[in-house]
């Protein structure tokens, strides 16, 4: 009977919701099956509350929620803000989450090719969804008017990526560095260009294969889609800081140019040798300097002050539909959390 007993101890823990922690933690959620890699997947979302302690009691009212996304290789929030500094300064639940390839051994040495953000920018959504749901679900009042993400590097990538799939969820996005397009010197390794490798192939019978749509959405600067965010009603303040020796054939600039003709509330902290000023900004290239001091000084008025207004595409629960030229991406919110799909015309 005892070992009964147990056995449905085990099942009902097994099938337990995941939960939020009741101080800072980490918590598994369930996200979107990887084809490369059929079958379930988990994410590892690390949540840090505001207050002493970090204990979920300090979330308030007027507490907003901020995703701090790590980059290329890192876990949690590695290379971006520090989430002890963002939840305190900006009365936030600040979240950090392992999407997607996280770690060296899945987005590096891993034969697979680099998500560049479709799947990772969905998992980061979900776990956002997640930790709203959960706070509504215990009776925790927040402020849901108060939503941001900042990540560097790859986590800028996946920051105006979710910026994307969501376009009405965001109160404010702080891109440091990220990836603006999956460029062939990148998709493909191809020299002359970026040194990142993403190792996709152009082989269309090839697991690996990055399809011209696939290749289409990943660009963040595309006039078109740029052009669907904004009649979708997008209001979120976006800032971009990239450093000027961070670029390859101006490719950043051209984002920011068409950022700026979309008619998106855009802010380009382009990133010259008169801002380097040895604490926030120690230099024009890549790394750019202290990120969370670059959130501080490049959006953090904002970050106490300003409020989204309408409800987020979580409550909205339509479709978000991004046409390419061979057929429309298309992230469904029918079930209030991301799912998203590629249909062929």
């Amino acid at each position: 009977m005892r070992t009964l007993a147990v056995f449905f101890s085990l099942l009902t823990w097994a099938l337990a919701e995941p939960t939020l922690p009741q101080t800072m933690g980490t918590v598994s959620i369930p996200a979107q099956e990887w084809p490369l890699k059929p079958g379930p997947r988990e994410i590892m979302v690390h949540v840090r509350y505001p207050g002493a302690g970090a204990k979920i009691e300090g979330v308030r009212p007027s507490t907003g929620i901020m995703l701090s996304l790590h980059n290329w290789g890192g876990t949690a929030s590695g290379g971006s803000a520090d989430p002890g500094v963002l939840s305190n300064t900006y009365n936030v639940v600040a979240i950090g989450v392992d999407y997607l390839q996280s770690g060296a051994q899945a987005s590096i040495k891993d034969p697979e090719p680099y998500d560049f953000g479709w799947l990772q920018a969905l998992d980061a959504l979900r776990a956002l969804h997640f930790v709203m749901s959960d706070l509504q679900l215990r009776g925790i009042a927040f402020d849901s008017t108060r939503i941001f993400t900042t990540g560097g590097s790859g986590g800028g990538n996946v920051s105006l990526m979710a910026n994307k799939l969501a376009p009405r969820t965001f109160t404010a996005v702080i891109d440091m560095c990220g990836m603006k397009k999956l460029t062939d010197d990148i998709a493909f390794n191809l020299p002359g260009g970026s040194s990142l490798n993403a190792r996709y192939v152009r082989d269309p019978q090839h697991p690996f294969y990055l399809s011209p749509d696939r290749q289409e959405l990943h660009d963040l600067g595309n006039p078109a889609h740029l052009a669907l965010m904004k009649q979708l009603g997008c209001t979120a303040k976006i800032f971009t800081a990239h450093g000027v020796d961070d670029q390859t054939d101006g490719l950043v600039d051209q984002y920011a140019a068409n950022m700026s003709a979309s008619g998106l509330d855009f802010t380009y902290v382009r990133v010259t040798k008169d801002l380097v000023d040895g604490k926030v900004f120690t230099t024009t290239g890549h790394a750019l300097g202290n990120r969370t001091a670059i959130v501080s000084q490049v959006a953090g008025e904002h970050l106490k002050s300003l409020h989204r207004v309408g409800q987020t595409d979580f409550e909205r629960k339509e479709d978000i539909r991004y046409p390419t030229r061979n057929g429309t991406w298309v992230i469904s919110y029918a079930k209030g959390w991301p799912e998203g799909r590629f249909e062929k015309q």
